[in-house]
């Protein structure tokens, strides 16, 4: 009996994922850094866990915490970090099961204290300063003073060192001067408390400050996640030359075959997604519409491995592309590989309908 393909579907290549960590892993080790591999692009994957722990990843690390709670209950070895500033309401739960939160709020930090107490367990926090991207953290320049005021009262938590995040928000890049900044203030802190803080301050796009040995010594810890499942640096705007990118791949169906205009016929306005769109007048084109869209997948982040195509645009459902440069005579049923951006494939993991197939 045959075995129906159903797509669109995502290909998983572990190995792959498995030697991106192992590279990422021997860097990071090789210069005194714990890596924390960061799963929530793939929605907390139980099978890329464990191909990032092969790797020689330390620690996961999930912004979900239902996420971790999946990972835990489906055998994947700890410790777990969670990276998002945890909810209020998620923390009687979080505290059982997670072992360093990354925080930004005093109000926070006292609460994950108190309800650690209550089940009689020591969970660590990684405390947050903002160096100008403009996410989470306390403002750079009075980071020491509220640190040592929450941490001082702390009872089941230990301050294990401070952290920042650089290229998610405001696309500021790691420089020298801010992870030095960063540095600054740990000095202060481990003077002040007398004993050594971990210092948060990597992530994909600190790699390459790592590579070419810029990064200053002192940042000891880097949470990496696109360039392990993906081999990419979104924010730096490369593949990074010594991992792969074959990790995911995203298939989809062709369900129509057509030459049209490349102009729509009629007054323009918005289209579904309240976006105004604007078109080359190329004339006639042969086109194909695949059967994805907007629900599953973001179009502008669709890298074709076929020579000669070109994303148009996509609807909730529809993806139209431009194939009138290919060399390739496609028909309703052909199948059409895509490599996809950070933004793409977060898109893809999060769809329900995009199946998932390890290989």
């Amino acid at each position: 009996m045959s075995i129906v393909a159903n797509y669109p579907r995502i290909i998983i290549n572990l190995k792959s994922i498995e030697e991106n960590a192992l590279n990422i892993s021997n860097l990071c080790h090789s210069h005194g850094i714990e890596l924390v591999g960061v799963t929530k692009l793939a929605l907390g994957n139980t099978s890329i866990a464990k191909a990032m722990k092969k790797g020689g990843i330390d620690k996961i690390g999930e912004s979900r915490l239902k996420n971790i709670i999946n990972l835990h209950q489906n055998g994947v070895p700890g410790p777990f970090q969670l990276l998002r500033i945890p909810m209020i309401s998620e923390i009687p739960r979080a505290v059982k099961i997670v072992d360093e939160f990354l925080v930004s709020m005093p109000q926070t930090v006292y609460e994950i204290d108190k309800h650690a107490g209550l089940i009689d367990r020591n969970v660590s926090i990684i405390y947050m300063i903002d160096v100008g991207d403009l996410r989470e953290g306390v403002w750079f320049d009075k980071a020491i003073e509220e640190i040592i005021s929450v941490a001082k009262n702390l009872k089941h938590v230990l301050l294990r060192g401070i952290g920042t995040n650089v290229g998610c928000y405001g696309g500021v890049l790691p420089t020298q001067e801010n992870m030095n900044l960063l540095l600054r203030i740990k000095d202060e802190l481990e003077r002040f408390f007398g004993y050594e803080l971990i210092v948060s301050g990597g992530s994909t796009v600190t790699l390459k400050l790592l590579e070419e040995n810029y990064l200053p010594k002192g940042i000891n810890q880097f949470r990496v996640g696109e360039g392990i499942i993906l081999g990419t640096d979104a924010t730096g705007d490369r593949d990074i030359p010594y991992l792969k990118q074959d990790t995911v791949i995203l298939e989809a169906e062709v369900i129509e075959v057509d030459y049209k205009p490349s102009v729509p016929v009629g007054e323009i306005g918005k289209d579904a997604f309240g976006r105004t769109p604007h078109f080359e007048d190329k004339g006639y084109r042969k086109r194909i519409i695949l059967a994805v869209g907007e629900q599953d997948v973001k179009p502008d982040g669709l890298i074709p491995l076929e020579n000669g195509l070109n994303v148009l645009h996509a609807s909730s459902d529809h993806l139209i592309v431009d194939v009138s440069e290919s060399e390739k005579e496609f028909t309703v049923g052909d199948i059409v590989q895509f490599r996809m951006s950070y933004g793409c494939a977060l898109r893809a993991f999060t769809s329900p309908y995009v199946e998932k197939i390890l290989i």
